[in-house]
């Protein structure tokens, strides 16, 4: 009797209870809680700077166009020289040239070299080329101001960004457009939807 006794309280004495595995069950899901919505205030906080930042570098554009009377990159050498001797201009044809900003002294590259010059955005003003492309809060490029039909096809001044995530870019379509990837004034380049991955877009300055 003695013997079934002892057995019985070391095989109690071995396990756990229901109460503290539901404590610990608890604990783990308070903590992955907690990750969770860690992460959600990152990309939220990621997403607020993505904002700003296309905010900025269109109050940017209209600044320098107020400022100069002419574009970013396409302004002439000579109307900068009040900005710097060392500046270089476009061909002043009213229009932004050059596409992504793929090779030196392109219109769209020297936009960000005009407004650096004008100490409107940061960044060292002597950059050329690719080498002069900012990048945006998701870690891609912004390639370029530019005027084209890239997205909507619609010919006007456009901000190009690449490699954003298609929810965020989503995202800010619906909250600042119509939503559709094929229209409006955010658009996706090479697609008519966001969808998941990453995408290449346009939005009008």
């Amino acid at each position: 009797m003695s013997t079934n006794i002892q057995i019985t309280k070391k095989s109690r004495q071995g396990g756990f209870t229901l109460v503290e595995i539901a404590i610990v069950l608890v604990i783990i899901g308070l903590i992955l809680g907690g990750v969770l919505q860690g992460q959600t205030m990152i990309e939220n906080a990621r997403y607020k700077n993505f904002v700003k930042e296309i905010d900025s570098y269109r109050a940017a554009f209209h600044t320098f166009r107020d400022m100069q009377r002419a574009l970013p990159g396409d302004v002439t050498t000579t109307n900068l020289a009040n900005l710097d001797a060392a500046a270089r201009g476009g061909n002043g044809n009213g229009r932004i040239q050059g596409g992504a900003c793929n090779a030196n002294n392109e219109e769209t590259c020297r936009v960000w070299s005009h407004l650096r010059y004008a100490e409107l955005i940061p960044g060292d003003p002597t950059l050329n080329g690719t080498a002069s492309r900012p990048n945006h809060a998701f870690g891609g490029v912004i390639s370029s101001m530019e005027t084209s039909r890239a997205g909507n096809n619609v010919n006007e001044n456009k901000l190009r960004l690449l490699t954003v995530p298609g929810e965020v870019a989503q995202r800010y379509d619906s909250e600042f457009d119509d939503g559709d990837a094929s229209s409006g004034s955010v658009a996706r380049i090479g697609g008519t939807t966001w969808g998941t991955g990453n995408r290449n877009m346009a939005v009008k300055l």
